[in-house]
């Protein structure tokens, strides 16, 4: 749910000040539409996270393990081959950070039962 509202927070972000988001984290200004675009995707993966914890979907949660700790190694990558300054990785930090809280969680839960 958490990994939800975060995302939820940084696809509205981009869809309706995508350059007031941009300035913050120091990246290039665009009047490129792509950003919102990937804001809206953004905004439908929130609305799946929020809605698969809402229903208690943990085999939803375990799938996203893998796609969200890996996030952080492609970021990296973005940043060394020069497509992006590094204040991309940060936003890689946060999604594999979530993908091992989500780990912990769920392996905690299957002691529980």
């Amino acid at each position: 749910m958490v990994f939800g509202i975060y995302i939820l927070i940084l696809s509205l972000f981009l869809i309706i000040a995508p350059n007031l988001f941009l300035g913050l984290f120091g990246f290039p200004l665009t009047k490129e539409v792509w950003l919102r675009v990937a804001g809206v995707l953004l905004f439908y993966l929130a609305i799946y996270d929020i809605l698969a914890a809402r229903a208690e979907l943990t085999s939803f949660f375990r799938w996203s393990i893998y796609t969200r700790g890996s996030v952080i190694f492609i970021f990296t990558a973005f940043v060394l081959l020069g497509f992006s300054g590094p204040m991309l990785i940060l936003f890689g930090v946060a999604d594999f950070l979530s993908a091992i809280w989500t780990a912990l969680a769920l392996k905690s839960e299957d002691k529980a039962e």
